[in-house]
């Protein structure tokens, strides 16, 4: 849920992981007697209409401190203008674009928090010209975001209150877009959270009975569990799971926005709850950081409630491979062959490749069941990714020119950016096997990322339009940065909603 919610005229609380936040809307001619107020202004910290704020004493005064502050390369500043009141202002740069504005919001909500502010006014009528549409929307947006915290299992629980008044008309471009910014810090904040989870609480069974919550608002969810998964033959997906306690499955989220019955757009998701390596044990180092190997499927499960929340004029199917990779007594080995829902067999040459076993079954599953438009999948899939593209891009690997422009151009617009890399037919002789007809991983070394999605092409059965996003990199951060708030970054959840909004709606 978001942190911050800006548009309801009415005073409002919500109660979230321990913070309540109050908005209420008021008069712009009581802005000096409330204490802190916030003011936009030029990158010089030029107010066009100053007069409109302060008396003429104020004023003057504001005049002299921002002498002082001319050569500053700061975007925020704040300054006491009289007893009762400090203001804070905001600069906007010249040439201030696409997700320039969120990065903004976001930098003044680390501003109100380093300086434990509870209580401020932002006036959103304080600049005449103001970048692009609905500026004061897309602000609060980038607060929001970057107010997201998890912390609901800390024992000391205190409330935080803070409380904003917003000054100023709301334009019709900011109605318009009210709910679907609510939708996606909805989305996003859902995908954080379930990336946040401890193993021990979201494993399997628990993430396949939140999931199915998700109806409530109006999406058809169908859970297949281990017994319907190898009576339908997903043997590579199960075979994943079979040595934890836990059990293994795949769900399926559907959105139905169009009444004519179109092919929808398909997201898949891997959900490996928890990745130990199996009986390829990963070093001890690092492995807690192995309960967001399901944050492609998170990333599934925000879009689809985005979707619904904002009622999105599409037709869309969420599919997700929920799984726990344990070393039990009845784990899958190396050296193990399974036969994959597409009729293709797998040699398990080492079972910490264990997502890419998830997404074929997913994937080929996805194709078949609801012939979609195309097919995007998300995973964590490769350490490599993060050796190639740190955390600045997702790895982006398709079967289709088209559908991999639509991705970059969205991904620039949001900054939530990816770089496409090569798929070739040379790179298959690095995943035949001898014994089945292909194996899970590439002994003979180099080209992990690219390996991996080749992998994954060949249980493209139909020639579905097919895109593959390793974000590795990006589920899951240590520092924060932009909208991000430091750990689960949810992105991907504004890269597909933007994809989605651009091309198909």
């Amino acid at each position: 849920m978001p942190f911050l919610n800006i548009y309801n005229i009415s005073t409002i609380s919500i109660y979230l992981k321990f913070m309540t936040v109050q908005v209420n809307y008021i008069n712009k001619d009581k802005s000096s007697d409330l204490g802190v107020i916030a003011l936009f202004a030029d990158e010089k910290f030029q107010i066009k209409n100053i007069n409109d704020f302060f008396s003429k004493n104020e004023t003057s005064y504001f005049e002299k401190i921002l002498k002082n502050k001319k050569n500053t390369k700061e975007s925020v500043i704040s300054f006491n203008i009289n007893e009762k009141s400090t203001v804070i202002l905001i600069s906007i740069k010249k040439n201030l674009k696409g997700s320039g504005v969120e990065n903004l919001g976001a930098l003044f909500y680390d501003f109100i928090k380093k300086n434990s502010i509870k209580n401020l006014s932002i006036n959103s009528e304080s600049i005449k010209s103001k970048p692009g549409k609905d500026f004061i929307g897309r602000f609060m947006h980038g607060l929001k975001l970057k107010s997201y915290e998890f912390n609901i299992y800390k024992s000391k629980k205190t409330k935080n209150i803070i409380t904003i008044n917003l000054i100023g008309k709301q334009s019709s471009s900011s109605l318009k877009n009210k709910l679907k910014f609510k939708a996606l810090e909805e989305g996003v904040n859902f995908t954080r959270d379930l990336v946040s989870e401890p193993g021990n609480i979201l494993h399997p069974d628990e993430y396949a009975k939140r999931l199915l919550k998700l109806k409530k608002y109006g999406l058809k969810v169908t859970v297949y569990d281990e017994k319907k998964l190898k009576k339908l033959g997903l043997n590579a997906l199960a075979g994943v799971g079979q040595g934890s306690i836990r059990g293994s499955y795949l769900v399926t989220i559907e959105w139905n926005g169009l009444k004519a019955k179109s092919k929808p757009l398909a997201f898949v998701g891997k959900g490996v709850c928890f990745d130990t390596g199996g009986i390829s044990l990963k070093p001890a180092r690092f492995m807690e950081e192995m309960t967001y190997d399901m944050a492609g499927s998170a990333v599934v499960a925000g879009l689809m409630k985005n979707f619904a929340i904002r009622k999105a004029k599409i037709n869309a199917v969420g599919v997700v491979g929920l799984v726990e990779n344990m070393p039990g007594g009845n784990a899958q080995r190396p050296g193990d062959i399974v036969k994959s829902y597409s009729g293709k067999t797998i040699e398990i040459l080492n079972t910490d490749a264990e997502g890419r076993l998830v997404l074929a079954d997913a994937l080929t599953f996805t194709e078949k069941k609801f012939k979609p438009q195309f097919m995007i999948d998300l995973a964590t899939l490769t350490g490599a990714i993060i050796v190639c593209l740190g955390e600045e891009y997702a790895g982006l690997f398709s079967n289709n020119d088209n559908i991999s422009k639509k991705l970059f151009e969205a991904g620039e617009k949001v900054n939530e950016k990816v770089w496409r890399l090569p798929l070739h037919k040379n790179y298959d002789k690095l995943m035949d096997s001898k014994t089945a007809d292909v194996q899970n991983i590439n002994y003979a070394g180099g080209a992990g990322s690219i390996t991996a999605a080749q992998f994954l092409q060949r249980f493209i059965i139909n020639k579905t339009p097919w895109a593959h996003l390793d974000i590795a990199g990006m589920a899951f951060s240590k520092k924060a940065a932009n909208l991000n708030p430091g750990g689960a970054t949810g992105f991907g959840v504004r890269l597909l909603n933007r994809l989605t909004e651009d091309n198909y709606e």
